[in-house]
């Protein structure tokens, strides 16, 4: 066959290349679904492909989906994986990009079917492993969101771009992983270096496209020029890849339980960001996340900060935190947009 390439113009399956299973599996990852081969096989017989059964293909991935292994299952054991190989990368081991998209691929065909619950992602993180759980969000979201904007093909580069742009991490102090109490201004100035780190751990890898590296290395430049690692960056300069995971960068870290910070409601959380849309966020990048929270939360139970529980009844666009819900105890409505003092503080999935 011939030379396979991809985006970058490096080939991801080398000529003369004897296809196998494991090879088809790579270019299904990248959405390649022809490619041009010998007319003989390995042993100098002529080649005579199979006419293809789209029905009988489709049918295999349905059955194969069926009896997939649960979301939840699948999570938990991305979270293990990323933190084994994180810790090799810690020992000063390279980044195996073919490694990183075995762990979540099995998630990435999930993300039409759970709704609701790719929101509330946070309520698998522990204290502990925190920033573990933190790099498999990223990268889900991140995928999630580039797939709601129109990324047909790109969208899986955004969700690895997401997984790996706090590698750096590996190449700091192990200190701040384990650290208990709030950061201090000097470990926030050498954690400040990690999206530097992450991009020369991956600035070299062929397949990993120039949009992956420039959101990795940019998804902490804010749109006012605040930000690291460079700051001052132009907005327009800034990748979409990037704002991409930034916004679910944030959102997964303010909703989560950590060591020294408390966990935030997603509508609290989308609160606040929705206040810096202009200065911090790409304007249409977050209304798009936040579009997705809309489509999924009518009907939702909810806990208000009162202490009783709602139903989400009605959600107004412009005030996309501040639903009108009905009390689980009674038929009254509120409209939170008209009681500032009140807010959902968690939702309900059990």
């Amino acid at each position: 066959m011939k030379p396979v390439l991809g985006m970058s113009n490096h080939p991801i399956i080398e000529q003369h290349t004897v296809i196998e299973d494991r090879h088809i599996k790579v270019l299904e990852h990248f959405d390649i679904n022809v490619i041009e081969v010998s007319a003989k096989l390995q042993s100098g017989n002529e080649f005579s492909p199979q006419p293809f059964d789209k029905e009988a293909y489709d049918d295999l991935k349905k059955v194969q989906r069926k009896s997939s292994t649960s979301f939840d299952t699948l999570y938990v054991q991305a979270v293990t994986d990323y933190k084994s190989m994180f810790k090799k990368w810690q020992s000063g081991a390279a980044v195996d990009i073919y490694q990183v998209r075995k762990i979540m691929m099995p998630l990435f065909e999930y993300l039409n079917e759970i709704g609701l619950d790719l929101f509330l992602l946070h309520k698998f993180a522990s204290k502990e492993d925190y920033f573990y759980h933190h790099g498999v969000s990223i990268s889900l979201l991140s995928a999630h969101l580039a797939k709601k904007m129109g990324y047909e093909k790109q969208w899986i580069q955004v969700g690895i771009a997401g997984m790996l742009a706090d590698c750096g991490m590996a190449r700091l102090s192990e200190n701040w992983l384990m650290k208990e109490t709030k950061l201090t201004m000097a470990e926030y100035e050498e954690i400040k270096k990690h999206p530097t780190l992450s991009y020369r751990m991956i600035e070299t890898i062929p397949s990993i496209t120039k949009e992956m590296k420039l959101g990795i290395l940019q998804h902490h430049e804010r749109m006012d020029g605040s930000g690291y690692p460079i700051g001052g960056v132009p907005e327009e300069k800034i990748h979409t890849f990037a704002k991409i995971i930034a916004v679910s960068d944030t959102y997964h870290a303010m909703t989560s339980e950590r060591v020294y910070r408390r966990k935030q409601s997603p509508f609290r959380v989308i609160e606040e960001m929705l206040k810096l849309k202009y200065q911090k966020f790409d304007y249409l990048v977050l209304q798009k996340f936040v579009d997705g929270l809309l489509n999924y939360t009518l009907g939702t139970r909810v806990m208000l900060s009162t202490g009783k529980e709602a139903f989400i009844v009605f959600m107004d666009q412009n005030f996309p935190t501040r639903p009108m819900v009905r009390l689980l105890d009674s038929t009254e409505i509120i409209e939170l947009k008209e009681k500032p003092a009140i807010f959902i503080d968690n939702i309900i999935t059990d």
